[in-house]
């Protein structure tokens, strides 16, 4: 058994198989951490979240020393399905019964501007991630069309959201998927190339003078000291931006959340009026079932078609079978198109689907728990706790207010009692 979720499925410094890491830009290779050093903000993890602070903080003049124990992007930020969403990873109406209605108001602004956000700093900045607008939920049951409907026409009226319903018929016309009915479109998300994005939010970071280190994993964390196999890091505060590679670096989190695996492949390149009978328009795809079928073209036309679960710490050993079973569900057209690439990655949830925020311990902050929403909710928390530990608490701590309770069964019991709980939700999909 590896002693970490970090090399569990990949060697150190290894890349998974992935459209992503083939496709990628160029990348520097960062040196590991020699020694001890010191730094105003120490922050373990070169994902969406931890590049974001590191930009955002270094841009406000703070010394940064970024901790990452495998590469840049390396870990689920350079391996989704590279869906920009909007709003928080919980439905308005459901989020406004769980807190109180200026909690509620404001993590609905956090998580619409957090995908307005995304796309500033990819136009402003060049980050070149092949950036494009468009999102649609569909439904994978006809049930849920006037819920839906309602939703959209809730959200427009109370919060200005740009959300349109769309009828079974709007879906067939636009989406040539099998076992679809109406849906959901969120004209402000999008999609883009998440590692590229990654790698994007590094070189800004680093040219705002921020010190990324790789191959360097954060073994310990005392007060405000991080320990490495190589060396220390004094810091005056911390941030903790690990997610579902977190292990028990922070056991306060860790309490929190639950790493799961979620699995993509990547076709050959289709061609053009083929890829358009898949998808009428350049958007990312997501269904309704509660373990999420989602996809979209890439660049060069291939489906990128992403699903499947799994709650151990390995992958299962035929990747591309295993998510193509699930695509030709959607597709089975698509039976001759060869598969060139198939990968897995590490998430985290919570209980309640919402982020873990929030000053854990005196000068230790931790953002984690995306449950498969970071591209957006990760790069908006990199500003959030820039602000923050800036002096300006107000959005940081609103967010803490949202519940995201420790997973119940404790330290031994938490991982089968939720896991059970997601299988019999897998079964409930399948019925």
């Amino acid at each position: 058994m590896p002693r970490s979720l970090l090399y569990a499925n990949e060697p150190p410094g290894a890349w998974p198989d992935s459209w992503y890491v083939a496709s990628a830009r160029p990348a520097p290779e960062r040196p590991p951490l020699d020694g001890d050093a010191e730094a105003d903000v120490c922050i373990v993890g070169a994902g969406f979240c931890g590049l974001s602070a590191a930009l955002h903080l270094a841009e406000r003049g703070v010394d940064v020393i970024l901790l990452e124990a495998q590469r840049v992007g390396w870990g689920a930020s350079g391996r989704n399905g590279g869906q920009i969403g909007v709003g928080q990873r919980v439905e308005q109406p459901e989020l406004e019964t769980m807190t109180d209605p200026a909690t509620a108001r404001l993590a609905w602004e956090v998580g619409r501007d957090a995908a307005a956000k995304v796309k500033r700093l990819v136009r402003e900045r060049g980050i070149d991630c092949a950036l494009k607008d468009g999102l649609i939920y569909a439904n994978h049951r006809a049930r849920y069309d006037a819920p839906t409907r309602a939703y959209a026409e809730r959200m427009a009226a109370r919060h200005g959201a740009d959300f349109r319903y769309l009828s079974p018929e709007e879906i067939a016309e636009r989406i040539g998927a099998r076992g679809l009915s109406g849906g959901l479109e969120k004209p402000s998300g999008g999609h883009l190339h998440p590692l590229n994005y990654a790698r994007g939010l590094a070189r800004l970071a680093e040219a705002a003078g921020a010190r990324i280190h790789e191959r360097t994993e954060a073994t310990a964390l005392e007060g405000t000291t991080v320990s490495t196999p190589t060396g220390r890091v004094r810091a005056r505060q911390v941030i903790v931006a690990a997610n579902g590679y977190l292990g028990d670096l922070l056991p306060e989190a860790a309490a929190r959340i639950l790493p799961i695996n979620n699995f993509m492949l990547a076709t050959e390149p289709l061609p053009e009026a083929r890829a358009r009978a898949v998808l009428r328009d350049d958007v990312a795809v997501a269904d309704s079932r509660f373990v999420v079928n989602y996809w979209r073209l890439s660049e060069d036309r291939r489906l990128l078609f992403g699903g499947g679960e799994s709650y151990g710490w390995r992958f299962p050993r035929d990747l591309k079978s295993f998510v193509r079973a699930r695509m030709l569900k959607l597709h089975p057209d698509l039976a001759d198109v060869a598969v060139t690439h198939a990968w897995g990655g590490t998430l985290a949830i919570t209980r309640t689907r919402l982020p873990v925020w929030g000053e854990l311990r005196p000068g230790v902050f931790a953002a984690l728990g995306w449950s498969g929403s970071g591209v957006a909710l990760a790069t908006m928390a990199g500003e959030i706790l820039s602000e923050a530990l800036a002096g300006d608490r107000r959005r940081l701590d609103a967010m803490a207010r949202l519940p995201a309770p420790p997973l119940p069964g404790g330290r031994r019991l938490r991982r089968p009692g939720l896991v059970a709980a997601m299988l019999l939700a897998k079964a409930r999909d399948a019925l």
